[in-house]
């Protein structure tokens, strides 16, 4: 724990050459809300089918979801929200004449039915 997971379009494939992973981590990881690095697990997951609204333009999107076991506060989660959009905003490609659509979520994970284990 926690999760962190980037879906972005497929027509955005230069992200996975940019150093986000671990720009990211690292972004995540300084926030006192995560007290162990080693905790975090990341990753990319380029789309191949997708479609942004109904408009023929070209679109694209990034969408991340960091999930945290449960009990942080509003203010903790828009915190580490702001750290991976900032990374993201950042790094992200923006091809010409592409709209890029940026979406960053938090959500809780239940803490009696997570499991986490060292094999």
């Amino acid at each position: 724990m926690p999760h962190l997971t980037i879906e972005y379009s497929a027509n955005l494939a230069a992200l996975a050459d940019t150093p986000v992973l671990r720009e990211l981590n690292a972004a995540v990881t300084s926030s006192p809300e995560v007290p162990n690095e080693a905790g975090l697990k990341t990753r990319l997951v380029p789309m191949a089918g997708f479609q942004v609204g109904t408009s023929t333009e070209p679109r694209a999107f990034i969408h991340a979801q960091l999930r945290l076991l449960a009990g942080r506060s509003p203010e903790a989660k828009r915190d580490l929200a702001g750290r991976v959009a900032g990374v993201l905003r950042r790094l992200a490609p923006r091809p010409a004449g592409v709209l890029v659509q940026l979406s960053v979520e938090v959500a809780d994970m239940d803490r009696d039915s997570y499991v986490q284990e060292k094999l």
